[in-house]
């Protein structure tokens, strides 16, 4: 039986490709040029280190310190701060990734659409009946209730699929960097968006970025692009040798994750003019990624002589390459953020607080009621959603919106409750990247101020420009859900052995 364990335990590489696959989206690359051009570049870095690599590291020396505890980061906020605390910042963060869910149940098929069809068909889908929105949802049931059912059988099943989701991404990346490269060479290294002074890493070519506010929403978008490494701390005790094999693959994946962003940004100038490709009515958030890659083919084709038909079926396939890539990589993640947060709410908080026996783990180490559980949740939102009309529509873009800040306020209960981590001396660390305590400590404060900003605009920027609704859904999604986790507490308290 030891053996069999021993076999589950996570290597290096494994945990590697979780972590990118969680964390790294190869979207927000075009999305990002879409948005800002190079002057997206700064921003990722400014990113990277006033957030994520600093973030990165706390999440390494949280680990390493509480490697034994089965809960993730409730065990890590209620060792280091108290246990009400712990429980309302994992309830908020778990609440927002059942909401994350239930809109990939319905998304995940765009780009198995491009990888079939090259193109996206989602919305001229129709069967017994049905109309193309009710035809996902019906989709999105299938595909939660296999994802709980491949699930429920361990870890090792989770681990074959999201390391088949990261090395597509790793591929998609590689299929950027290549073809840029050869693009370059082929064009004697002239950029199809020319770099005409630094202030070409500054100024963005999209006219709807040229103020103040716009470009502060996209540090922003860049936080927000690195989020969800918080999401495989649960497999601490899962990992191989986890005082040394977590912190050094949070760390490979932080450093990977934060110059892939700039330099996919950076190659994507090299075969994409804005004006030229990007500048159309059609080019949005969600298409922008397999309009940048098809012009990656095309330009490709077109480089090496090809005709104007040979490179359009050159860009056609690598846009079907994106697709494929895309939806194994959104597999991957879905099944991690399926499970690894759930783990983490009821193996970490005490079991008296769930009802029946939801907080029971089976033989494979599963939460397998809880996982039923948010499996029939996830479906009977999902049919909601694609079969109530407009009126439901309506519904989860405002449960998206309240969710959208809390999903981060986790991360400021975890980057102040790194404070109270690094003051107290009776709990052991045996890996410590910020040896002054008192810089961790400022290091500390320094991320919970950047996140904290970026939480206060983006739920002032709707405001600013008029939608006091988007304003007030933000507000009010992390206050329901932080009463949800007060009022579930409270209740629990009432039970003895808590």
């Amino acid at each position: 039986m030891a053996e069999n364990n021993k076999q589950k335990k996570l290597t290096l590489i494994t945990l590697i490709l979780m972590i990118f696959t969680s964390v790294f989206g190869f979207a927000n690359m075009p999305r990002s040029f879409y948005l800002m051009g190079y002057g997206a570049i700064p921003w990722f870095i400014l990113g990277g280190i006033t957030y994520f690599i600093p973030f990165a590291f706390m999440m390494a020396e949280y680990g390493s310190a509480f490697k034994d505890e089965k809960g993730g980061i409730y065990s890590w906020m209620e060792k280091s701060v108290g246990p009400k605390f712990a429980f309302v910042g994992v309830f908020m963060w778990y609440s927002s990734y059942v909401v994350w869910m239930i809109n990939i149940c319905s998304t995940i098929w765009i780009p198995l659409s491009n990888t079939i069809f090259g193109i996206d068909t989602t919305s001229n889908w129709g069967i017994l009946g049905l109309n193309s929105t009710q035809v996902l949802g019906v989709l999105g049931v299938i595909w939660v209730s296999a994802t709980y059912l491949i699930s429920k059988r361990g870890i090792s099943k989770i681990t074959k699929i999201t390391s088949v989701g990261g090395i597509a991404v790793a591929l998609l990346n590689i299929v950027l960097i290549i073809g840029a490269i050869i693009i370059s060479i082929l064009n004697k290294g002239q950029f199809r968006e020319e770099i005409t002074s630094t202030m070409s890493f500054v100024n963005s070519p999209n006219p709807a970025y040229q103020n103040v506010s716009s470009v502060l929403s996209f540090l922003v978008f860049a936080l927000f692009a690195y989020g969800g490494i918080e999401a495989v701390s649960g497999l601490v005790d899962q990992t191989e040798n986890p005082e040394k094999t977590f912190p050094k693959g949070i760390l490979m994946a932080a450093a990977i994750i934060s110059v892939g962003y700039s330099l996919g940004i950076f190659l994507i100038g090299i075969f994409t003019n804005w004006a030229g490709t990007l500048s159309g009515e059609n080019i949005n958030m969600a298409n922008v990624a397999y309009v940048v890659m098809n012009n990656l083919g095309y330009t490709l084709g077109s480089s090496m002589g090809l005709s104007n038909s040979l490179s359009i079926q050159v860009g056609n396939w690598v846009a079907r390459f994106v697709g494929l890539s895309m939806f194994l990589a959104l597999t991957g993640a879905f099944f991690t953020l399926s499970y690894s947060p759930l783990k983490q709410l009821i193996e970490g908080t005490p079991a008296k607080l769930w009802p029946g026996k939801m907080a029971v783990i089976d033989e494979n180490e599963m939460p397998i009621n809880a996982m039923f559980i948010q499996t029939i949740i996830v479906a009977v939102m999902v049919l909601f959603v694609s079969m109530g009309g407009s009126s439901a529509k309506l519904f989860f873009t405002m449960l998206v919106l309240m969710t959208n800040v809390a999903m981060t306020i986790p991360y400021l209960f975890l980057s102040s409750a790194y404070i109270s981590f690094r003051k107290k001396d009776n709990i052991e660390k045996p890996f410590i990247i910020l040896k002054s305590k008192s810089f961790a400590i400022f290091i500390g404060v320094i991320v919970t101020a950047v996140v904290g900003f970026a939480n206060f605009f983006t739920i002032i920027e709707p405001a600013i420009h008029g939608d006091y609704k988007s304003t007030f859904a933000m507000i009010a999604g992390p206050v329901v859900f932080a009463v949800a986790a007060l009022l579930i507490y409270a209740n629990g308290e009432k039970k003895k052995d808590i």
